[in-house]
């Protein structure tokens, strides 16, 4: 189990980007965007709440994870030390149900899921996480802060029960703005055990033959939101920078996590509150590249709890989703909303990802055939001060630069992905419009000036490469698995319409050829004739 880090009492300090702009946040508990302040200077401690493990994670279990790790590799990349903690809730009715249901323990269930769990993270380039902390490897740290709740007076014990006393905690509500007339805590049978009915369990006494750990109330397991208070505290420190989770958490779960880290510790548990819109299921369509900036209001997380996607809506499981689609294709559909509305999940969105993705893909391929080098093999730069571009006299590069520099300023605006993704697609665009402007693909490779030019597509497509990077999009070419199969579908069925224009071309049928290659450019398709060659790009 790693060291617990030390608590982070440094005086609040605004710390600016490398290039001086500060990152803006918006902060659930003020519902108002605010500079980011780190308790550290230079240093982030970030908590993202991660799944129960059960069953076999599903495209909700990925939204969050995406979302915070593209967070994580701006903040890096503006030149903070970040440290990304994700928990692993392995203790839960739902576990021992399953684990029963299944006839095996529920610590070998809950390492099957954390298996598929990290896998899924993994295929989807979910690689920044620093720590993956299990509830049932943190039973010390969560009966200690109990204790402390109940000989501060915040908490009480009940017949093996021990529950918070939300009427002792003053502040309690200030995350969602409820009154705690308006709250429920656990009832059912243990509504007799409880003060009031919004009291909440921080441990809870064992049922015959369910999994139990020693403490002073006797044999039992920790409520859901404790687990999390001992977790963070033990390893980002007693106030640390940034909670994450999804918009179904605010209320009961961080609203509890706040109360019990707070009246424990006497101090605020977190400086931002920051939730993703949830996954919910869509039978529209929409166009994938616009600079999609629209943000969630209050008023819309009833809405967005009501519709979210999840195992009792059917949600299959994710690795089946991998079977069909590429890791990148779902990624880059998660990106493409603002992280705070909700995510309207279709097959008809995922396949028009698809194909929109295409266009960068055949741009890598243009690139290629220009450059003789694969883009892949661009290096890109680790901050924001490397990758800064000198356009000199240049247009390409002068277009580039504020390209870049409308990125950097969507990210730094709430970590607005969805513009940022908006920005890839100009840029793109730019970068295929030089080409075809320069002629660079039909021209005398020997002729003067081409080596200059070639230079120069190379610095302005590095770029491409650099803030696509802060995404974490386009690091590796793609594999044969999962949505290349229907990728390469897609482009033999382009090329079938190429042979067709081609073969009535031949037969002098210009006005069918013309037809072909209308209806083609209707669907962003462009061709392109050159030395009795015709190639194709998407817009």
């Amino acid at each position: 189990m790693p060291n617990a880090a030390p608590t982070q009492t440094a005086a609040p300090q605004t710390v600016v980007s490398t290039v001086g702009t500060p990152i803006r946040v918006y902060n659930t508990l003020s519902k108002q965007k605010e500079t980011l302040a780190p308790v550290t200077p230079g240093k982030i401690g970030m908590y993202l709440c991660g799944p129960t493990v059960y069953k076999p994670s599903h495209i909700g279990h990925m939204v969050g994870p995406v979302i915070f790790d593209a967070v994580k590799r701006h903040l890096a990349y503006s030149g903070y030390q970040v440290t990304l903690v994700v928990n692993i809730t392995d203790v839960d009715d739902k576990l021992i149900n399953e684990s029963t249901a299944r006839k095996m323990t529920m610590a070998a269930l809950a390492d099957e899921m954390t298996a598929d769990y990290q896998k899924n993270l993994q295929a989807m380039g979910v690689d920044t996480i620093d720590h993956f902390p299990k509830a049932t490897d943190y039973m010390a740290e969560i009966v200690a802060i109990t204790q402390t709740l109940i000989d501060k007076g915040f908490a009480y014990a009940s017949e093996g029960d021990v529950y918070f006393d939300v009427a002792k905690d003053r502040e309690y509500g200030k995350l969602t703005n409820r009154s705690v007339e308006s709250m429920h805590g656990d009832g059912g049978g243990t509504a007799e055990r409880k003060r009031s009915s919004a009291d909440f369990a921080l441990w809870k006494s064992a049922k015959p033959g369910e999994p139990a750990w020693d403490s002073p109330w006797g044999k039992g397991r920790p409520g859901w939101h404790i687990e999390c208070s001992a977790m963070s505290s033990k390893l980002l420190g007693e106030t640390f920078d940034i909670h994450g989770g999804g918009l179904d958490l605010v209320f009961p779960h961080h609203e509890n996590e706040i109360a019990q880290s707070e009246c424990a510790h006497g101090k605020p548990q977190a400086k931002y509150w920051m939730h993703n819109g949830l996954m919910q299921s869509s039978g529209e369509s929409g166009k994938v590249g616009g600079r999609n900036t629209r943000e969630i209001s209050e008023g819309d997380q009833a809405a967005q709890e009501a519709g979210k996607i999840g195992k009792s809506k059917g949600a299959s499981a994710f690795r089946d989703l991998l079977k069909n689609h590429q890791p990148e294709t779902i990624r880059f559909f998660l990106l493409s909303t603002h992280y705070r509305r909700p995510i309207d999940y279709s097959e008809d969105r995922l396949q028009e990802t698809n194909t929109a993705l295409a266009a960068f893909y055949r741009y890598f391929e243009r690139y290629k055939r220009v450059t003789g080098e694969e883009f892949y093999a661009l290096e890109a730069p680790k901050s924001r001060a490397a990758g800064e571009v000198t356009a000199g006299n240049s247009p390409l590069l002068a277009e580039v630069k504020k390209h870049r520099d409308e990125f950097l300023a969507m990210m730094d605006d709430d970590f607005n992905t969805g513009g940022g993704i908006g920005v890839l697609f100009e840029l793109v665009r730019g970068l295929n419009r030089w080409v075809e402007q320069e002629k660079l693909e039909d021209a005398d490779r020997t002729a003067p000036g081409f080596a200059d030019k070639v230079a120069t597509l190379q610095q302005a497509t590095r770029v491409l490469r650099d803030i696509a990077a802060v995404l974490g999009l386009f690091r590796q070419p793609l594999t044969q698995a999962a949505g290349a199969a229907d990728d390469g579908k897609f482009r033999q069925l382009v090329e079938l319409f190429i042979d067709e224009r081609s073969e009535a071309r031949k037969r002098k049928d210009f006005a069918a050829g013309d037809r072909i290659r209308d209806k083609l450019a209707s669907l962003g398709i462009v061709l392109v004739d050159r030395k009795g060659v015709t190639e194709w790009t998407m817009n």
